[in-house]
């Protein structure tokens, strides 16, 4: 039996979701087909949305059109908004999220939207004919014709659970592996790497005596992470807190007494495991100096009793899981209801891929997510979007949509990827971009909500909604520059501040920009000021604080640009240049870099081999 279809995507994760719904939004017509249609958009880890530099991530997914975005906001428990104590150019949001309600609420975005399919059956195959792909086959021996096939499959690749000294076959959450993919990969010439996650124990919040943690509430107002979503949304709505507990010398001992009975120590896992989410046994080995490690202990949802642990992460036997537990202060009697795990899963090496995330050896074939060795639901969301986007535009003759990394931080996520590559599962941070301040996540909009209504996801409304709030914006900032007060009207309300009096006349935006001050607390003295939302303040505020530090970010994106647009022609022989290092030119036939840009942040090549390259294109 076959069937046809344009596109199909292979996993209905968080990748799977953002790259079916794209494919389908812009026209082509789209299979999702998943191992369980319970497990989509499924938070097998932390019942959260956002973070440092993640939450960067949502506000890009929404801005070109994305659904993460939306849906989180739908299903928030709690809200807050880390690094406020720094600079604006990495404040983050990160949301506690109902999991169980954002898979009910994507699931039934997937079955209403045209030109999509969703099926619940496993992919053993891709076929490839020419160099093209051409086909997608079932575990039951259905075959899909297509004309591209993403590839979204998480941690389900081969995957298999390590918990003590028992490993067993298995996907995250007991859902099953995909098994003879992989094999299909590897014989269609595809470099995989085996990569490795964990998730901690949940337990029964009746067991925890709260009185002993510490609370942690959220904020208001709450700014969405969707321009769909109204801001008075929020108002009113309660959240739920969440809490804080650390461990102790005794934690550590139970630790460090069973360290040879973890799978992480025992041998048994050979995947790499992530940086900047090691497991607590990773972290008391590595950070052995610390007398204790914080945890955050999380609702996954509204209408369960189960907590998660955030921080706690093991692959430590179940006896030992229980031991842990009850070291907690707070936790004496506490009941696990899901044990810790590590997964151990079959990944890309994401250097066999072009900026448009589509493989360079098969034409059609893209990958996205954690298959193309990241971690986080925020990352392969965006690379879903990228993905699904991209395929659907070949398809239909269209220009891809390459993102720079002066534009966005999905452009900086994929540059790195099949840039540099990847040893560890990858992780987006704020320090990760060198254009920080200009990727803030006030200004997502700004920055992309344009190329997502070029593209086709972005609706006519939506971005005459946009362009509305960027000319209160323009509006706004001019009334602030243009609107001057004398030292008599304005250094009594600085006294009181504690601030320095002014000896002449004096704007809005000058009183803005002086340390300590807001645009809230401006309002006793400018008192004509029309109500704005929150988006088109923070906005104001950030753009008018930090203009001078923007303009200098801005001259040096100007002063790379040349390097970024200087194309490389595909079929160059870089074993034929002369004066070019043998390395260089290695990592440059391998990478296959579309611009000079690119070709400077490849680990291996140096400045020489740069100028090298610049002369060559010349005579060329």
């Amino acid at each position: 039996m076959s069937e046809f279809t344009d596109i199909a995507v292979i996993g209905a994760g968080h990748a799977g979701v953002e790259a079916a719904l794209a494919a389908a939004r812009t026209g082509s017509d789209t299979v999702l087909f998943t191992m369980s249609l319970e497990s989509i958009a499924n938070m097998p880890c932390n019942p959260s949305i956002g973070g440092t530099g993640k939450g960067h991530l949502v506000y890009e997914i929404d801005a070109l059109g994305g659904e993460m975005g939306r849906v989180a906001d739908l299903v928030t428990l709690q809200s807050r908004t880390l690094n406020l104590g720094k600079g604006a150019a990495v404040h983050s949001k990160r949301i506690q999220a109902d999991r169980k309600e954002y898979t009910r609420l994507m699931k039934e975005v997937l079955e209403r939207t045209p030109n999509l399919r969703v099926i619940q059956a496993e992919i053993v195959s891709i076929g490839v004919e020419d160099g093209r792909v051409c086909s997608v086959t079932t575990k039951l021996g259905e075959i899909f014709n297509c004309s591209a096939a993403i590839i979204c499959t998480g941690t389900y690749l081969d995957s298999r659970i390590f918990v003590g000294d028992v490993n067993y076959e298995s996907g995250p959450d007991g859902f099953l592996a995909a098994k003879g993919l992989s094999s299909c990969l590897s014989d269609l010439g595809l470099t995989l790497m085996r990569f490795k996650t964990g998730t901690p124990a949940r337990v029964n919040r009746r067991s925890i005596d709260f009185s002993r943690l510490e609370r942690q509430d959220g904020e208001t107002p709450i700014t969405p992470y969707s321009s769909l979503t109204d801001e008075s949304f929020f108002e009113g709505r309660e959240q739920l807190p969440c809490h804080i507990v650390y461990t102790n010398a005794n934690t550590h001992k139970i630790i460090l007494d069973n360290i040879k009975r973890s799978a992480l120590y025992s041998g048994q896992i050979h995947g790499t495991g992530p940086r900047y989410c090691p497991s607590i046994e990773d972290k008391l080995v590595r950070f052995a100096d610390k007398e204790r490690h914080q945890l955050f202990v999380e609702p996954v949802g509204a209408s369960t009793e189960e907590m998660y642990i955030q921080g706690f992460s093991t692959s430590l036997p179940v006896d030992v899981q229980h031991k842990m537990l009850a070291s907690l202060e707070g936790f004496e009697n506490a009941e696990i209801m899901r044990y810790a795990y590590a997964i151990e899963y079959d990944c890309i090496d994401p250097t066999q891929l072009y900026a448009t995330l589509e493989c360079k050896a098969i034409s059609g074939l893209y990958g996205a997510g954690q298959f193309n060795g990241t971690s986080g639901y925020e990352e392969a969301a965006a690379q879903g979007l990228v993905a699904g986007l991209n395929a659907s535009l070949k398809l239909h003759g269209k220009e891809p949509l390459i993102l720079r990394r002066d534009e966005s931080y999905i452009g900086t996520l994929i540059d790195d990827l099949v840039t540099k590559g990847t040893n560890e599962p990858y992780r987006m941070m704020t320090s990760r971009s060198e254009y920080r301040l200009l990727l803030r996540q006030d200004n997502a909009d700004a920055r992309l909500c344009e190329k997502g209504y070029r593209a086709g996801l972005v609706s006519k409304e939506r971005y005459d909604a946009f362009l509305a709030k960027q000319e209160q914006v323009r509006i706004e900032i001019d009334r602030l520059n243009s609107t001057h007060y004398s030292p008599e009207h304005c250094n009594g309300f600085l006294s009181e501040l504690g601030m320095t009096p002014v000896q002449s006349g004096v704007s809005l935006a000058d009183l803005l920009r002086r340390p300590g001050m807001t645009y809230e607390l401006l309002a006793s003295i400018d008192t004509e000021r029309k109500p704005l939302p929150l988006r088109v303040i923070t906005t104001v505020e950030v753009t008018i604080k930090y203009e001078g530090y923007i303009k200098r970010q801005i001259s040096e994106v100007a002063r790379r640009e040349k390097l970024e647009e200087r194309r490389i022609p595909e079929d160059v022989d870089y074993s034929t240049i002369k004066g070019l290092r043998i390395e260089a030119a290695q990592k440059l036939a391998k990478v296959r870099p579309l611009t000079i840009g690119q070709a400077s942040r490849i680990s291996g090549v140096n400045p020489a081999d740069v100028s090298v390259l610049l002369i060559y294109l010349g005579m060329r």
